[in-house]
């Protein structure tokens, strides 16, 4: 048996884990069991009860998705921001490192100040330009010193749960006859479900190869867009006839500085852990087909 703990369960990756988690309930020739958490179930900012649930709790993986996403209002709630992106992290590592569980952290390509021309490689350096990247930077470098540590870093996350760019989009074309979106930052849109499954891949080869490969990866799906264009194939495939306008990020300001190049080179996950990743309007069709 493999017992595969989910923090953060309700949110937009935890979720699509969840829906899909089925699929997977015979990793190599062991039985999967799951075990979904969210705050209400699951407090990792409380310590006590973090090291008493491992203690009773038999736990092989644990899929860290508990994150504070939201990143203009990190501007001002800098404290909660670093408490659940950074702090809950370390008690996290506290609890499981005496059973050497494995863990995966889902970290973002906010770590980086989307100043590069190139995708960015797991070795580049970070240097976040927001609260929010910041706080995930912290929470990266408090999991990478645990040995059993592997950090994916994903972009632009959207799925058929929860709030994000691509389900407002697709409501607000229903609703309006034009729509203002930025087409000076570019990156690769990541449907949630595809990264589940990528997830679950890892785990799958880990368990079979007995060698869990850990360190930093990339994982977005494939090709490149501006959010304009993210936003245009969004309102063709809602059959809207909303007219979406191109501006500049300086029309449209926010409390937190967005990178305007978010671009992630995958080829490492790819390689090492032999991952088809699907190309982003594709994994559009598939989330269409959700909603």
């Amino acid at each position: 048996m493999i017992n595969i703990l989910v923090t953060g369960a309700n949110g937009q990756l935890g979720s699509e884990i969840k829906e899909i988690h089925k699929k997977y309930n015979q990793i190599g020739e062991k039985q999967a069991n799951f075990i979904f958490t969210d705050i209400n179930t699951l407090d990792i900012s409380n310590n006590m009860f973090l090291k008493n649930f491992f203690q009773y709790n038999t736990i092989d993986y644990v899929i860290n998705c508990a994150a504070y996403t939201n990143v203009d209002l990190a501007e001002k709630e800098v404290e909660k921001a670093y408490e659940i992106n950074a702090q809950c992290v370390k008690n996290i590592i506290s609890a499981i490192k005496p059973y050497h569980i494995k863990f995966i952290h889902i970290s973002t390509d906010y770590v980086f100040n989307g100043k590069s021309f190139i995708p960015y490689t797991e070795d580049m350096p970070e240097n976040p330009n927001s609260v929010y990247g910041k706080s995930k930077l912290e929470g990266e470098k408090i999991a990478l010193n645990y040995p059993k540590t592997m950090v994916i870093r994903t972009s632009w996350l959207y799925s058929s749960f929860g709030k994000n760019f691509a389900k407002t989009i697709h409501k607000l074309c229903t609703q309006r006859e034009e729509l203002n979106v930025v087409f000076d930052q570019v990156g690769t849109p990541t449907y949630a479900r595809d990264l589940a499954s990528a997830i679950f891949k890892i785990i799958e080869q880990s368990e079979i190869n007995n060698n869990f490969k850990t360190g930093i990866y990339h994982y977005s799906n494939e090709g490149v867009c501006s959010w304009y264009d993210f936003a245009r194939a969004i309102a063709l495939k809602s059959y809207s006839k909303c007219k979406i306008n191109p501006i500049e990020t300086k029309d449209y300001p926010t409390p937190a500085q967005r990178p305007f190049y978010s671009v992630l080179n995958k080829n490492k996950i790819k390689s090492v852990y032999n991952i088809n990743i699907p190309h982003w309007q594709q994994s559009l069709d598939d989330f269409f087909m959700k909603i």
